[in-house]
């Protein structure tokens, strides 16, 4: 038996594997990072280094000496300015990272506990909604928002819709904010959330849906807002914007997101090639 020729042919095939381990890990990656600068500043900023690029590959093609040599130049500027640049950006990814898993959408207790505060949060949407009573309710995840739950007033109860809805009442010394819902608890009310940099929201978008957007932007949170105005209930994930018909439609969201995992084809589909759907949704539901 030739040994060498079937050595050869272990060594070729492994050599083929790893060649497309290497291939799915940074194409994954790529897609990773697309979208997390989806709809914002960074965005912008890399299709503008596309363009670059493309314009020092024609100006290398063309010999033209001087301009070659000053995309050079640039190029080492953008080395030393990109990490500042995309440092939001490069802080969730690696927060991403950290949790050890990209897709992940638990908040560390049993599918039970987390269908009844799933439960608790719509119902108390619903009641809110026909009010007319604004409100932000944040469902933390893995990503540790507690730099952002500090600046609220620490409250620790069991999650109830009677509860949020006196909490968003009209005058009451909570309703300013946002309540925090973090291990199946209601820890924190009236806290102080990052606004969304997104360019492309809707100029008529208010502070608490800003806020509700930014929030999501930063971390792998939710956001349950309760429009003041129109009493539409929406539902923010990853810089979204998802309008809700009414509470039982903002339940089977909520139990979707912290049940399944989202297909990535149509998540790099909507969040990249369709950055502008956010804004389009809100529209058509202030409309």
């Amino acid at each position: 038996m030739d040994f060498s020729f079937l050595s050869g042919i272990l060594t070729s095939s492994w050599n083929l594997l790893l060649n497309l381990v290497d291939i799915a890990i940074v194409a994954y990656l790529i897609y990773r990072i697309l979208g997390l600068i989806s709809g914002t500043r960074a965005e912008q900023l890399l299709r503008g280094i596309l363009l670059l690029l493309v314009f020092s590959v024609l100006a290398s093609f063309l010999n033209l000496a001087m301009v070659t040599w000053l995309v050079e130049k640039l190029w080492i500027v953008f080395a030393i300015t990109l990490p500042i640049v995309f440092q939001p950006e490069l802080r969730r990814f690696l927060e991403q990272i950290g949790r050890g898993s990209f897709f992940s959408g638990h908040i560390g207790l049993n599918p039970e506990s987390i269908h009844n505060v799933l439960a608790e949060v719509s119902q108390a949407a619903g009641i809110l909604s026909r009010n007319r009573m604004g409100a932000l309710i944040v469902l933390a995840r893995e990503t540790g928002i507690g730099e952002y739950a500090a600046s609220g007033v620490l409250v620790d109860a069991a999650v109830t819709s009677s509860l949020l809805v006196n909490v968003f009442w009209p005058n009451s010394p909570l309703h300013d904010g946002a309540v925090v819902i973090s291990g199946g608890r209601l820890e924190r009310a009236a806290c102080f959330l990052p606004l969304s940099d997104n360019p492309n929201l809707s100029l008529r978008l208010g502070t608490r849906h800003r806020a509700g957007l930014g929030i999501t932007e930063v971390s792998d949170a939710l956001a349950v807002i309760v429009s003041e105005e129109t009493g539409q209930i929406s539902l923010a994930r990853e810089g979204d914007l998802l309008a809700c018909a009414d509470e039982n439609h903002l339940r089977q969201a909520l139990e979707l997101e912290f049940m399944q995992k989202p297909h990535w084809g149509e998540s790099l589909r909507r969040r990249w090639f369709r950055p502008d759907e956010s804004t389009a949704k809100a529209e058509k539901d202030r409309a």
